[in-house]
């Protein structure tokens, strides 16, 4: 995928999204990609890679549902699945990791998609990380506030 060599937290959200990218192709979970064969850049697996990878996967839907809310040209089936797993890895990290600053994830999420997505993508993802840590910095519930415009068709 990528030809930079990643190291700490760094190389485990690499790992993550990694992860997440095989679960998505092969339309299974990321505890099922866990329990058998998997392919890494470079591992062996981080624990804080596993830690993010399950926990994205387990707030899929949610965090699929601040993508779409938060997105202004883009469904999110028309991303390039990069850019959909990167974006839900820095969300789930935005939302449900304490120990990291937002500002932080959004500048290691833009290096892996400059790393691993297209020439637009570091663009795009800063653009949507941004709009959402605007949100959160609020006081915002983006969840919430994604659910709801999503259960009035907007």
């Amino acid at each position: 995928m990528a030809s930079r060599r990643f190291l700490g937290r760094t190389l485990a959200r690499s790992q993550a999204l990694q992860i997440l990218f095989q679960a998505e192709a092969a339309d299974r979970t990321v505890a099922d990609v866990l329990d058998g064969p998997y392919a890494l850049s470079d591992g062996p697996l981080d624990d804080f890679a596993r830690s993010l990878a399950l926990g994205t996967d387990a707030r899929r839907a949610d965090l699929d549902c601040v993508i779409a809310w938060a997105s202004t040209n883009w469904s999110i089936g028309r991303m390039p699945s990069v850019d959909r797993n990167l974006l839900r890895l820095a969300l789930y990290e935005m939302l449900d990791v304490d120990e990291v600053a937002v500002a932080v994830t959004i500048d290691e999420t833009v290096e892996l998609a400059k790393a691993y997505g297209t020439d637009e993508s570091s663009r795009f993802v800063n653009g949507l990380l941004g709009r959402v840590a605007s949100s959160l910095e609020q006081g915002t519930d983006v969840v919430e506030v994604a659910r709801r415009a999503e259960d009035e068709g907007e």
